[in-house]
């Protein structure tokens, strides 16, 4: 008797009934310190953004607030766009500058890719590689345009090879860096299961430095783009780059301004099919 009545004495696990107030009291409530950390999308804000931005725009120039000759409105812009798709010139500029950069780019990117990896994996060929790379990477690419065109013409070589020289730097320094930052311990675990130089590089090296060979791709196509402008105001008579600089001879803004709009155009294009492509390749980043 003593003892269950000093045990009825207690609290609700000495055999009181549970009521909702004594729920609320117990229970514990844990807010998520990490939500700060997840990135949401705004896609509605960058849309209302762009879009007040162009009416900006067009406002100004409409009310003649800036003259036409500095600063035409998207509608004169676009007028001269469209007047140029019909008479098919734009296209002719647009395969012109594309055709370099495929060239370029892609045999830069193979070829920069090789050399990194060849510079992380292989202590010999980083000690031969890295001083010519510190060396030659700060040299102004567009600056060695003349001299290319002296050894190879002034044909589509000397723009090819201008714009490979832009991408290569980047792409080399992206995938060292990346091989030498890949996980000692898978390294050693792909050892200890009896692969060889060839299938570490492949299996473990490889999908290790992935994500710095897209940084590099990434960095290289945007320099791709600056290179083959800059290469064509100097010696071609097709392409974006050749366009912008006629028509600001000739004072014809609004070509001038729909060729800039085509380089901001392609930028957005190349971005897009690189970051899709590195969600194929690469389905483990999130």
């Amino acid at each position: 008797m003593g003892t269950h009545s000093r045990s009825g004495q207690g609290g609700t696990d000495r055999g009181e009934p549970v009521t909702k107030d004594t729920q609320l009291q117990t229970e514990t409530v844990v807010h998520d310190k990490t939500a700060f950390m997840v990135r949401r999308e705004h896609h509605l804000i960058s849309l209302i953004f762009i879009l007040g931005l162009f009416g900006v725009w067009e406002l100004t120039a409409q009310r003649g607030l800036v003259s036409p000759l500095f600063l035409p409105a998207p509608s004169a812009i676009l007028v001269t766009g469209y007047k140029m798709i019909l008479s098919g010139e734009i296209f002719h500029h647009i395969g012109a500058s594309l055709w370099r950069i495929f060239w370029g780019f892609s045999c830069a990117a193979v070829i920069g890719t090789f050399v990194g990896i060849l510079l992380g994996f292989f202590s010999v060929a980083e000690s031969i590689g890295n001083p010519i790379i510190a060396s030659t990477y700060p040299i102004p690419k567009i600056a060695i345009l003349p001299l290319l065109i002296l050894w190879l013409g002034i044909g589509e070589y000397s723009k090819i090879t201008v714009i490979g020289l832009g991408v290569f730097f980047p792409m080399v320094i992206n995938v060292y860096t990346g091989v030498r930052n890949a996980d000692p311990v898978l390294i050693k675990a792909a050892i200890s299961l009896g692969s060889n130089r060839q299938q570490i590089i492949r299996k473990v090296i490889l999908p290790s430095a992935l994500p710095m060979i897209f940084a590099g791709l990434k960095l290289g196509i945007g320099i791709a783009l600056l290179l083959v402008v800059a290469a064509e105001m100097i010696a071609a008579d097709a392409g974006i780059g050749f366009l912008i600089l006629t028509s600001a001879d000739l004072m014809q803004t609004t070509k001038l301004m729909f060729g800039i709009s085509i380089l901001s155009m392609l930028g957005l294009i190349f971005s897009w099919l690189i970051d899709k492509l590195e969600q194929l390749c690469i389905p483990w980043k999130k």
